[in-house]
């Protein structure tokens, strides 16, 4: 082979291999550009408020139902729905019939049991009647006082007559004539996750928002803890006292309930960094490192105004992914935004 022949093939050599190190360097430069761009952020640990929050309807302090021991006429009712009555004041009276009849009654069997007493002290009875007759006297002058003494029904209790169930004249049956409640203050009770058991302590200061007063703040205190635990679901009741002196609250009322358990050192992330899993309650995460991204799936705590709490699912110190998230899956290379692709040898050579 001439020298000449061989300088030819050195050249050709050299065109090839150019050639095909520069389509190697276009098709990694095609690949950079093709990669998801991403953007993110770095989230950490903090403190976060421990926030439990109930819904529940408001209810009296103590409620009490006005009824006759036996049915009787009502001679008189003195109140009406939505009048406010003392404990110890007179609200029904009724009527004295049954009281007349008894008595009557009582009369008859006086006598007979004298008459019993006497025929055994001359030998003409038995002891047995005379103890039945007895016993039957005593009854009746039991129910007589009974009903003596509910003759003029009144109320155990301060409060507010909330219901009326008959007018002057009925009978009474099995409805109550008159319900009373005390309103001040009134109650609500929330059902608490067992969870929560140790955390929640008798005078705890609560916060309390009614529906019907928008965002207006009312404080509430734990009042009472049922010691059990309803196994079916996993909660225990919570009673909690609101004052009312103004009467402003109402029983029936829809009331919002958020107590604080204290503080927890949880991961919170930017909103924009959960995604939902279509067509399911799954949420996730991306987290960024070294040019990949990682799948997290996350369980939610409570929303602080564009973050979320995480309960589970994602390390301190990271970087997650908040923008970009609908092209990636778990491992995938991405391109972070505003990141240059990496320099060339045709890059270096201008």
């Amino acid at each position: 082979m001439t020298i000449k022949s061989q300088l030819l093939g050195i050249a050709a050599f050299a065109l090839i291999f150019g050639a095909c190190t520069s389509n190697e360097e276009k098709q990694a430069v095609v690949v950079e550009e093709q990669l998801p761009i991403v953007k993110i952020e770095k989230v950490y640990a903090e403190d976060v408020p421990q926030i439990g929050s109930y819904t529940a309807t408001v209810e009296p302090f103590k409620s009490n139902n006005i009824t006759a021991n036996m049915a009787n006429r009502i001679k008189e009712i003195k109140v009406d729905v939505g009048y406010k009555v003392a404990a110890g004041q007179p609200l029904v009276i009724l009527d004295n019939v049954n009281v007349e009849q008894l008595e009557v009654r009582i009369a008859n069997q006086e006598r007979d049991y004298n008459r019993a007493v006497e025929l055994l002290e001359i030998g003409g009875g038995t002891q047995q009647t005379v103890d039945m007759l007895k016993t039957e006297l005593d009854a009746s002058k039991r129910s007589l006082r009974n009903l003596k003494e509910n003759m003029v029904l009144t109320s155990p209790i301060s409060g507010v007559v909330t219901a009326k169930n008959y007018e002057n004249g009925d009978m009474t049956g099995q409805l109550p004539i008159l319900t009373i409640e005390n309103m001040q203050p009134v109650k609500i009770i929330v059902n608490v996750s067992e969870s929560e058991f140790p955390k929640i302590k008798k005078g705890m200061k609560v916060d309390v928002k009614l529906d019907t007063y928008g965002d207006e703040n009312f404080t509430g205190t734990v009042y009472l803890i049922h010691p059990t635990i309803d196994a079916a679901t996993r909660t225990f009741k919570v009673e909690i006292t609101v004052p009312n002196a103004d009467g402003r609250i109402h029983s029936g009322m829809f009331a919002r309930v958020d107590i604080n358990y204290g503080t927890a050192k949880h991961v919170v992330v930017p909103d924009r960094a959960v995604v939902k899993q279509t067509g399911s309650g799954t949420r996730y995460v991306f987290s960024y490192k070294d040019g990949k991204v990682s799948y997290h799936e996350v369980k939610l705590g409570q929303r602080l105004d564009n973050r979320y709490e995480l309960l589970s699912g994602l390390e301190n110190d990271v970087d997650v992914v908040v923008s970009g998230q609908n092209r990636l899956g778990d491992g995938m290379s991405v391109k972070l935004a505003g990141e240059k692709a990496p320099a060339t040898s045709q890059d270096a050579n201008k």
